[in-house]
């Protein structure tokens, strides 16, 4: 499994801005990843600066949100929808857009589900249960 660390992370968004800003050639996850930091300009000083952005801490305690586990959500629902895993996320995913009329507010959305099922994993030191993901995600259409 690819566990990267928390500067590879945003050296990874980083670097792909750069590239994405020069008209560089992207990697197919470069061009995700490029795709949700267009839709952020609140991110865009902060991916001109690598070095900035390594050493920031984005704390919750302090009302903060921390704009490389956004992007990364972004990505990770991206790909869940793509291969329709766990079974049933792209109709929902279709559904919601059909609701909201954009994507991005639909991933929005979805992510207050994602963001939820992590935090109950993390806490419980157990895998992500998808079945609860599910039902939540299907509250929202």
């Amino acid at each position: 499994m690819f566990n990267p660390t928390k500067d590879q992370v945003r050296e990874f968004f980083c670097q792909a801005w750069n590239k994405y800003q020069d008209a560089g050639v992207l990697t197919p996850l470069e061009s995700i990843a490029a795709r949700w930091m267009v839709e952020h300009p609140e991110y865009h000083a902060l991916l001109n600066e690598p070095e900035e952005a390594k050493a920031q801490d984005f704390s919750v305690e302090n009302g903060q949100t921390n704009p490389f586990l956004h992007l990364s959500m972004h990505m990770s629902l991206s790909e869940q929808i793509q291969i329709d895993q766990p079974k049933g996320i792209r109709k929902i995913h279709q559904q919601l857009m059909t609701r909201f009329d954009d994507e991005h507010t639909a991933h929005h959305q979805m992510m207050e589900c994602l963001g939820k099922v992590l935090w109950e994993s993390s806490r419980s030191g157990e895998e992500p249960n998808m079945h609860t993901y599910l039902e939540e995600l299907n509250q929202l259409i």
